[in-house]
């Protein structure tokens, strides 16, 4: 009963789910994808950042500005709200072939024909010449290949979310597209040190510690492509 129980809880939460998906399909019904609204990618889960430094001052008519590091101002991001272009270049290949065969024959023979004179205790129906044949045959092959490529190409642009204590960027970025009903999403984030940023404000995903990208779709041709809930539940309880 307990099991039946929680069946129909996970059966309920499922179509909770479902019904949820399913109003907000039928809501958008002929609208494209909404793009989500522009926001800081700081947000509430970020530490504090360290707070920006006090305006600069000139000091009467000398070029040199009073706490400047260099004589020409930096143009690469370094402070909260900062702009940097993130550069994505992904190219994985990946191959792999194993064979394995493996065999083995077992043959065992026993008889009991002399004895010292005691093979007549054997009872009868017995033949002593046939005492024991065994045998037994073992074959194992095994075959596996892996062939995996894959090729990513993207540049965007991130803010600079926070910056850690030993002067470390936290970035984020967000960038989304919509073509004929199918919106594209694009995520990055991850963590920049300065001096791997060029002196064109950009960077390149190798660069990026922690990095975490996210492509992906939504719309009519992804919907098709999306299994129903009810599908993915089905192959989640399946043990064969």
């Amino acid at each position: 009963m307990k099991v039946l129980a929680k069946i129909a809880a996970i059966s309920l939460l499922g179509s909770a789910l479902s019904g949820c998906f399913a109003m907000d399909r039928i809501e958008n019904i002929g609208k494209p994808p909404k793009l989500e609204p522009v926001g800081n990618p700081a947000g509430a889960q970020l530490v504090q950042a360290i707070p920006s430094t006090p305006p600069i001052s000139h000091a009467g008519n000398s070029l040199w500005q009073p706490g400047a590091k260099s004589f020409f101002q930096d143009p690469r991001a370094s402070r909260v709200g900062d702009v940097i272009t993130v550069n994505v270049s992904v190219a994985d290949a990946a191959k792999m072939q194993n064979a394995t065969v493996r065999s083995r024959a077992n043959t065992e023979d026993a008889n009991l024909t002399n004895f010292f004179g005691l093979e007549g205790v054997i009872p009868p129906g017995i033949d002593p010449a046939k005492l024991i044949n065994m045998g037994s045959n073992m074959s194992n092959t095994g075959t596996g290949s892996v062939n995996r490529s894959e090729s990513i190409n993207l540049t965007l642009a991130a803010l600079v979310a926070q910056v850690l204590p030993n002067g470390n960027l936290v970035i984020s970025g967000h960038q989304q597209m919509r073509v004929n009903g199918e919106l594209r999403d694009l995520q990055v984030s991850g963590i920049v040190r300065n001096q791997d940023i060029t002196n064109t404000n950009t960077v390149n995903l190798s660069q990026i510690a922690e990095a975490r990208i996210s492509y992906g779709g939504r719309g009519t041709v992804s919907d098709v492509q999306t299994p129903r809930y009810g599908s993915e539940f089905i192959d989640s309880i399946m043990p064969w």
